[in-house]
């Protein structure tokens, strides 16, 4: 089956969407990553998640640090025994195997990649119709650094070719530097993923993770947002590998439409370590 195959639809007259990732579980729910107890933050994500009366959570990749199946089976736990009652997606990190990924799928958690919401209208005004579409990409490459294949690419255009509003795009590596240690890996065909979707004019904007951290950035006219961890934050700027025990965060997107015009506003909701 091809990357976007499988599609969720929405019927809602706007979409509150939170992008969570990097929670690096292990197999023992008491392990510590980098002196981060990351179950236990990854939970409290989950629960205060619940409280923003979700239509999905997308979750950004590298779910695991230790590669185990316990730690993927401790994910498919957390959030089923969570009070988060709507559908979780995904997409890879460098950190994850994919078919393991897909192994916990069903039930709450989803394997679509293709998030369309159809009669978007702003709920006030009651203006026309307006569609989006939300595509959850595949940056796994062979490295720790990211990469999409030519193939993956091509998909990528077709689902951008479609007759849609407006587009938002997730994967898991940083298209762009961030002036940081994390830069040594890096999607290395960012730039090609960037004119991609720019030249198709209908992408409002790219939200990525792996850097650990809170970055805003602009490609042409592109919107590029990294979303913190649920677990350890790497230092801002850093070229030194450092780490900082910051609390869990996650990110806030609210989509909705008025005057024919997709509206998407965000902003990172930081909890208390």
């Amino acid at each position: 089956m091809a990357w976007f195959d499988d599609t969720y639809t929405f019927n809602k007259p706007s979409l509150r969407i939170a992008h969570v990732t990097d929670c690096h579980l292990l197999a023992d729910r008491n392990a510590e990553y980098f002196g981060v107890n990351t179950a236990t933050y990854f939970q409290q994500a989950l629960e205060h998640m619940a409280l923003q009366q979700l239509d999905a959570v997308v979750f950004g990749g590298d779910l695991t640090q230790d590669h185990s199946v316990e730690s993927y089976l401790l994910f498919s736990e957390l959030i089923s025994n969570s009070t988060l009652t709507c559908p979780v997606f995904w997409l890879p990190g460098n950190h994850d195997e994919i078919a393991l990924l897909e192994q916990i799928s069903g039930g709450q958690i989803k394997a679509a990649k293709r998030l369309v919401a159809n009669n978007l209208t702003n709920s006030l005004t009651n203006n026309a119709s307006t569609d989006i579409e939300l595509l959850l990409i595949n940056s796994k490459g062979l490295t720790p650094a990211g990469w999409v294949t030519s193939e993956h690419l091509n998909e990528i255009s077709d689902c951008l070719a479609q007759p849609v509003s407006k587009q938002l795009v997730f994967c898991h590596h940083n298209p762009l530097p961030i002036n940081g240690y994390l830069d040594k890996h890096m999607l290395e065909n960012g730039p090609q993923l960037l004119n991609t979707l720019v030249n198709n004019g209908n992408v409002a904007a790219l939200i990525h993770g792996h850097v650990h951290n809170d970055y805003t950035q602009c490609f042409r006219e592109l919107d590029i947002y990294a979303t913190p961890a649920s677990s350890v934050q790497f230092t801002k700027h850093s070229k030194a590998w450092q780490q900082q025990n910051n609390g869990p965060a996650y990110r806030m997107l609210y989509i909705n439409s008025s005057q024919g015009q997709v509206h998407i506003n965000t902003d990172v909701i930081w909890l208390s370590a």
